[in-house]
């Protein structure tokens, strides 16, 4: 694979992360409005005459977000040029751009027009997609598959349906945080993981925001450490599902401590990036694991074999 090939995968990867904490940051800091309703302008001009934080931090997010998505461009036309014969290539080509379109027309809206903050709750979660769809691309050009011999495995039903189905849940799950976010249910609840120190039912929205997050995302961690134990047992001869699972957890157990220390630091502000953070990696590995999925099901077919004709 031509190196320069890698390194523009590399640097997409590592700059849709820098979008997706960047769009963290303007939430976290009420910098969406730092702009006015001007877009893709500041306030209606390249460089305006009054500069505050806000404005700084949501017109580098829309700076970023614009180097970035040429070089999402770049990288979808390329890795269609190059590797356009592995069968994933230009579904992801095409999903990876599609939804960067996607999320960047409702950050738009959201500045011109305003919206929901269900509809914006669901702007991470496309921008996760897309940030998905570029990892998988850089796994592809780098040709991890074959480093570990993914490219010829085979999972068994109970692993490929918790596979398919815990990539779903964890989708509504990050909704539900986004959710969080933007309705301002952060810091709601004093306690964790009770929201007073007792168990109770929620009081208001913000409660049931705040308590639903939770019990989704504690939900999402067991089913993770379940299917983490059934990995370790059935597939020790299967790197990428024994340590990739292993790895899942553990990046969900950072997600859960770094959630935990929200709380307790008052929202401190490197906490929640982090927060962001170990969910976007988490994510991105559960897309790999659908990825190993579809895989297993072709290689199912391959080894299956033509249909025997047993008519005489």
């Amino acid at each position: 694979m031509q190196p320069r090939l890698k390194w523009l995968a590399n640097i997409t990867t590592i700059g849709m992360l820098l979008v997706l904490l960047g769009g963290a940051l303007v939430t976290k800091t009420e910098s969406g409005d730092g702009c006015g309703a001007s877009w893709p302008l500041c306030k209606g001009e390249w460089i305006p005459d009054e500069i505050t934080p806000q404005l700084v931090i949501e017109f580098s997010h829309r700076a970023v977000s614009g180097i970035v998505g040429i070089l999402v461009l770049l990288l979808a036309y390329w890795s269609w040029k190059q590797i356009g014969h592995i069968r994933e290539t230009k579904f992801l080509a095409v999903v990876s751009v599609l939804f960067l379109v996607l999320q960047s027309l409702i950050g738009a809206a959201r500045v011109i027009w305003g919206q929901s903050d269900y509809i914006l709750a669901a702007h991470f979660g496309i921008s996760l997609i897309s940030f998905s769809a570029v990892l998988l691309l850089a796994i592809l050009i780098h040709e991890i598959d074959k480093k570990f011999a993914a490219d010829r495995l085979i999972l068994d039903g109970f692993m490929k349906k918790n596979t398919v189905a815990v990539s779903v849940y964890a989708f509504f799950v990050v909704y539900t945080g986004a959710l969080v976010r933007h309705t301002g249910a952060s810091m709601i609840c004093s306690g964790w993981p009770l929201c007073r120190g007792r168990l109770e039912f929620p009081g208001n929205l913000f409660e049931w925001v705040q308590m639903g997050h939770r019990f989704a995302a504690g939900l999402l961690y067991l089913w993770i450490f379940a299917i983490m134990l059934y990995g370790i047992r059935r597939y020790k001869d299967k790197p990428v599902i024994y340590y990739g699972w292993i790895i899942a957890f553990l990046l969900a157990s950072l997600q859960v401590l770094s959630g935990a220390l929200i709380i307790f630091t008052k929202l401190n502000l490197f906490i929640a990036l982090m927060h962001a953070l170990f969910i976007s990696c988490l994510f991105g590995l559960i897309t790999y694991f659908l990825l190993l999925v579809y895989r297993s099901r072709l290689n199912e077919m391959k080894n299956a074999g033509p249909p025997v004709n047993l008519s005489r």
